[in-house]
């Protein structure tokens, strides 16, 4: 997640004081990871450094001055450009779950007993977001959807790399 990008795209819906905008970046995006408010001023400082922001009026407030900021010309390419880009597909094929398999079976230690706790993870995970897109709204639900996906993908790796688990070993210990 591009933090001063998605900050760009919720200034140029309209304009906002960086607790407004922490707030909004939290309920879309923020799932299990909120942004600190440290980081929402730090990267308005370096938007408005960079001319991609500018401070529209500053209110007095219960402690410091609210500033509320709004996008420049510049913001508003930039965020044109970062939509139209399209994201690196993912996986990458170097991940630790593969790694963990093939340094268990290097070692020659139990490559399966490891899958299986990790199965189990992915099982405990997918109940979760089950239970987020239950109770949620649609962006809860859509969110957990592509996580859900990404880990029935792991399941059935998990299911596959576990039939081929012998062949592995005999290839990693040459």
């Amino acid at each position: 997640m591009s933090v001063p990008l998605t900050l760009l795209g919720l200034l140029e819906r309209e304009p906002s004081h960086g607790y407004d905008l922490k707030r909004d970046y939290d309920t879309y995006f923020g799932r299990g990871k909120t942004l600190p408010f440290g980081q929402v001023y730090s990267t308005l400082a370096r938007l408005t450094r960079d001319g991609k922001v500018v401070m529209d009026e500053v209110a007095p407030g219960d402690g410091p001055d609210r500033k509320r900021y709004v996008i420049t010309e510049v913001g508003a390419t930039e965020v044109d450009a970062w939509l139209a880009e399209p994201v690196p597909p993912e996986p990458h094929l170097q991940t630790v779950l593969f790694a963990k398999v093939v340094l268990s079976l290097m070692l020659g230690r139990p490559a399966e007993s490891y899958l299986d706790t990790q199965r189990r993870a992915h099982l405990q995970r997918m109940r979760e977001l089950t239970a987020l897109k239950r109770a949620g709204g649609l962006v809860d639900g859509m969110l957990a959807d592509h996580g859900l996906f990404h880990l029935e993908a792991d399941l059935r790796w998990i299911d596959m790399t576990v039939a081929r688990l012998d062949a592995l070993a005999k290839e990693v210990r040459r």
